[in-house]
């Protein structure tokens, strides 16, 4: 929106605001992702306000939001924003500048004003750094990004590598020289991945140098604006716990190590001590800021006042100091010779370098707060059932829908996921997605990330697999599920892989393990059928999931990567196999479970764990090759359709219950 046209806009419907702290507000605004209450915030600001005003003011909101998507990503600008970094690396006489995926609270997503690598490569997934030269560029990205990023990005610009066959370090020893300089931007480097690059650059006799501000923020001249979204109480029915009893455990353990003060930069951390919601970033409650909690249960926040409910303040107590963002610098240097935590594997190397000019006595530890927010309290993960049971109606509904629509040819990804989200969207308590819906039909469901988009949108075709990873925000939970679907009928190929993955996961869910287990000791477990034939998958078996909060959590995980994070009761993780023949099709099938300890075996010698399914849908019964399944994974998957169609039953009616009926029918 033109200058000139904003603020005369801005003049009519608000002339009793300062007209230039509005439009920050409106570009703040539409800096944040769209919700369903997002215009609480707006009415708070601006209250008073007609009623056809506050609709314009939501038109400008909306064409402000647009015009950030087409600036943050628009690959065909990607040699021209190049061009002008290279220009900048040149006038700060650097030979090479790393532009990595996170922001400076290093969670797993970020806001438009931190989405550099997005800016200048067009990449879009999840994970991804790429390392720019005078005369050679490179994007790094795991396994669930290899042909995505070739899709994406510009490979004449930018050399694709997987990052675990060809890391980044090989690379820059083999395109830099020694005597070079390589730049960082440390808000956006942790402490840990610091250290590897001072290793990877002394090696290489290369000089690690540190730049007081982004290269790529200098040459990026209509960047977005940190964005500005509602933040609400979690109220402690949902959390089960009041902020203040969180304080004050972790203050007591703060004491018993004998450390004054310990620093939060994960967003999702603050959220659970302070059990405070944002909608900062898209399909995860957090409000994005800083917290330092101290030991005597005191906390100070670094956030914007003008983003809280006017219930805010009270929630938070007068034990939480709340300060501007621009404080948090002056109150690291404040804790001069006191005993201070960070977690080295998610603080900013500049927070570090913050503290130690402050002479603070730096103790490094995982966040205290990571294990206690993992292991959910009795009233989190009741919500959490109830939450799935609502959720799994929505998705009934919807596999219903498909089953009548989808052989007909005239389905495609992107209506599949509209659809989808609008069976969801009347559920109570929901919120949001709790992420992009990956929505893939055919060879575009082997694309194991993949985001559906005008250009790649495809329809389900008859003989064809579809592939549904979605989930929800809700007040009381958070929710994902996927489903792989035939669509007419499946070969026989399909079916075996499918099956191979189904006995993985039944293996999953019904596994048995003694106190003291690791996800990484029960992966194997998923993938032994895979593996018999051959075959395997490029991801995780399973990631934790918050309560209310993101999708993806820490610490507790099951994959090939070494772990030593015990799984305890309470936590909540996935179960997902999968398996992905590039260029054809994509199968997982993936339920969220909660470890318990079970009444152990008979002669049992250790205090003994399982798991409880919590997501309850129909699995796709075309895709059963029954005689490859043993009895006992018959009866798994006959018992688990008898409780899916027990639960959900009561939320559905009509067609869609006998279709319902139909579909959990015993093998």
């Amino acid at each position: 929106m033109e200058t000139a046209k904003l603020e005369q806009a801005v003049a009519t419907l608000l002339p009793h605001h300062d007209k230039d702290e509005a439009i920050k507000i409106l570009r703040a605004s539409a800096a944040a992702p769209p919700r369903a209450d997002e215009n609480l915030l707006l009415e708070q600001l601006f209250p008073r306000l007609e009623q056809d005003a506050a609709r314009e003011l939501e038109m400008i909101r909306e064409e402000l939001r647009r015009e950030i998507r087409a600036i943050v990503l628009n690959p065909g600008a990607s040699g021209e924003r190049l061009q002008k970094l290279r220009k900048e690396m040149a006038a700060e006489n650097v030979d090479g500048f790393i532009v990595p995926l996170n922001d400076e609270f290093h969670g797993e997503a970020a806001p438009a004003a931190a989405e550099r690598l997005k800016w200048l490569t067009g990449f879009t997934g999840s994970a991804g750094v790429a390392a720019v030269l005078k005369d050679a560029a490179a994007i790094f990205v795991d396994g669930r990004y290899t042909l995505q990023v070739k899709n994406e990005v510009d490979v004449a610009l930018f050399t694709p590598r997987h990052v675990s066959d060809e890391p980044m370090s090989a690379w820059l020893a083999e395109n830099m020289s020694a005597g070079e300089t390589l730049a960082v931007d440390p808000w956006l480097h942790t402490e840990n991945n610091m250290s590897s690059l001072k290793k990877v650059t002394a090696d290489m006799g290369v000089q690690l140098k540190s730049v007081s501000q982004n290269l790529i923020d200098r040459v990026w001249e209509d960047r977005p604006p940190t964005p500005l979204a509602l933040v609400q109480p979690q109220k402690e029915r949902f959390a089960g716990e009041s902020s203040s009893s969180k304080r004050n455990r972790i203050a007591a353990k703060l004491a018993e190590k004998k450390i004054d003060a310990i620093i939060h930069t994960l967003p999702d951390v603050i959220a659970w001590l302070l059990n405070i919601r944002g909608a900062d970033l898209p399909c995860t409650p957090f409000a994005l800021g800083f917290a330092i909690t101290h030991q005597d249960a005191t906390v100070d926040l670094f956030m914007e006042e003008k983003k809280f409910t006017p219930s805010m303040r009270e929630h938070l107590g007068n034990m939480v100091r709340l300060h501007s963002p621009t404080e948090f610098e002056q109150a690291l240097q404040a804790l001069q010779g006191k005993k201070v935590q960070i977690d080295p594997a998610v603080t900013s190397q500049h927070i570090v370098d913050q503290l130690t000019k402050a002479k603070a006595l730096i103790t490094r530890a995982e966040d205290i707060c990571l294990l206690p927010k993992a292991t959910k309290n009795a009233v989190e993960v009741e919500g959490t059932r109830r939450a799935h049971i609502r959720d799994g109606a929505a998705v009934a509904k919807f596999l219903h829908w498909l089953s009548v629509n989808g052989p007909t040819g005239k389905v495609d990804e992107l209506s599949a996921e509209a659809g989808l989200r609008s069976f969801r969207e009347s559920g109570e308590n929901f919120r949001d997605l709790s992420f992009n819906t990956i929505s893939g039909a055919g060879p575009n469901g082997a694309i194991v990330h993949y985001r559906a988009n005008e250009a790649s949108n495809r329809l389900l075709e008859p003989g064809s697999l579809y592939l549904v990873d979605s989930g929800a925000q809700y007040l009381d939970g958070t929710t994902d599920i996927t489903r792989t679907i035939a669509i007419g009928e499946p070969s026989a190929e399909m079916r075996h892989r499918f099956t191979l993955v189904l006995k993985g996961h039944i293996a999953l869910a019904t596994a048995l393990f003694p106190k003291g287990t690791t996800g990484s000791q029960l992966d194997t477990l998923a993938r032994a059928a895979l593996w018999s034939a051959g075959l395997d998958y490029d991801h995780g078996t399973g990631h934790g999931v918050g309560s209310y909060l993101s999708v993806h959590e820490g610490p507790q995980r099951i994959s090939k990567a070494p772990s030593t994070v015990a799984l305890v009761p309470g936590m909540i993780i996935s179960n997902e196999p999968g398996y992905y023949k590039t260029g054809s099709y994509g199968i997982r099938i993936e339920n969220l479970v909660t470890v318990r300890e079970v009444p152990p075996p008979e002669g049992a010698e250790r205090v003994t764990y399982g798991f409880e399914t919590l997501t309850f849908a129909p699995i796709d019964k075309t895709l059963v090759e029954k005689s490859l399944l043993t009895d006992s994974e018959i009866a798994w998957l006959n018992s688990y359709h008898y409780e899916v169609r027990e639960k959900l039953e009561p939320l559905i009616e009509g067609d869609v219950a006998e279709w319902l009926r139909l579909a959990t029918a015993p093998l």
